[in-house]
């Protein structure tokens, strides 16, 4: 099976709520029908149902086969906004403001991952990833034990004559621009995770550079070699390696040949670029000459799913997203519900 038709699969067995911010967006509408019919999510379009409804129906729907609903009208607004005026006061956050920004689609969208009313969101076909990030960090948090979230591009190997067949993982490439030692080590292990949960393999992770094994000395390689002995000392049982140069992490052979004492098995299937320039470079290279399919950017190291999307993005990329979410949040502890019953108050 696919990597992708696996994703699919394992999101039909496990659809839960997903909220898509940007309903008014048709791009948006049409993925948010086609993830319903296929039953890959319980969608939820945030928007002027006086603007999607009809554009709905000219996609086919049928009246009420999918959620349409304005944040300002969600029954619990005023239990939301005390949770977020709690969740910010720290930061200066008043009752009053806190009532106004939970009526902003993302914001919205984000709470009610955090309050467990669904169980992900995915935005980014008009918001900035900058937009996305902070309204998911101001809500729902980190996952614990990882202090950076990070981004990451499936990329998928499945056109005819492909000599790689399979998915990678392909991070940074959309978020971390230069990250530091502890920061690149949180990247590496958040995508070892991520391969483990979407490629359901186990992760063999390539730490990217100019050098392979100490054939070369700069200080950028300092930060790689330093990244490489926290994930081993946090992760002994993963397998890992770097400084490694692409070819020689792809090809065993030469890999024998230039790391003899390389740790990985087989090719990688998670490849950790050194900053933001090479990854974003390099996962555009993949996708424009080799053919690749590139799902992404998806967000990693948050405490429950919140996802990006490029604001170029096709129907397809969306309803991939979605189906991307859903497996992100199988393994996530079960929100709790943060509304206290019976007077709406925080707990």
């Amino acid at each position: 099976m696919k990597a992708l038709d696996h994703i699919f699969e394992r999101a039909r067995q496990n659809a839960g709520t997903i909220i898509l911010p940007e309903g008014e967006d048709p791009r948006v509408q049409a993925a948010g029908l086609r993830a319903q019919r296929d039953g890959l999510a319980e969608i939820i379009l945030l928007g002027d149902p006086a603007q999607i409804n009809p554009a709905l129906t000219a996609l086919g729907a049928r009246p009420g086969e999918i959620r349409v609903e304005t944040p300002a009208d969600y029954p619990r607004i005023g239990a939301l906004a005390s949770v977020f005026h709690a969740l910010r006061a720290h930061k200066g956050m008043t009752p009053e403001k806190a009532h106004e920004l939970v009526r902003q689609p993302h914001l919205h969208a984000a709470m009610r991952v955090f309050t467990g009313d669904a169980i992900g969101t995915v935005g980014g076909a008009v918001a900035t990833t900058a937009d996305t990030v902070r309204v998911a960090l101001q809500t729902i948090g980190t996952e614990p034990g990882l202090s950076t979230v990070s981004s990451f591009f499936l990329m998928l190997s499945c056109a005819p004559g492909s000599k790689l067949k399979g998915g990678m993982i392909f991070s940074d490439c959309g978020l971390v621009i230069d990250p530091n030692a502890e920061e690149l080590a949180a990247i590496a292990r958040a995508s070892a995770r991520s391969c483990r949960q979407l490629l359901d393999e186990e992760p063999r992770v390539a730490l990217l550079s100019f050098s392979t094994a100490g054939s070369a000395e700069h200080e950028s390689l300092h930060k790689i070699r330093e990244a490489l002995a926290i994930v081993r000392a946090a992760e002994p049982e993963l397998q890992i390696d770097g400084e490694i140069q692409f070819d020689a992490a792809l090809d065993h052979e030469l890999r024998a040949r230039k790391a003899p004492g390389s740790r990985l098995e087989g090719r990688p299937n998670v490849f950790i670029f050194p900053n933001l320039a090479a990854g974003n470079i390099g996962y555009k290279i993949a996708e424009r000459l080799a053919g690749m399919q590139a799902i992404g950017p998806v967000l990693q190291g948050l405490r429950r799913p919140a996802n990006d999307l490029s604001r170029g993005c096709s129907v397809e990329d969306i309803v991939a997203t979605i189906a991307v979410t859903v497996v992100q949040a199988i393994d996530c502890p079960e929100a709790p519900n943060r509304f206290a019953a019976g007077h709406g108050g925080y707990t």
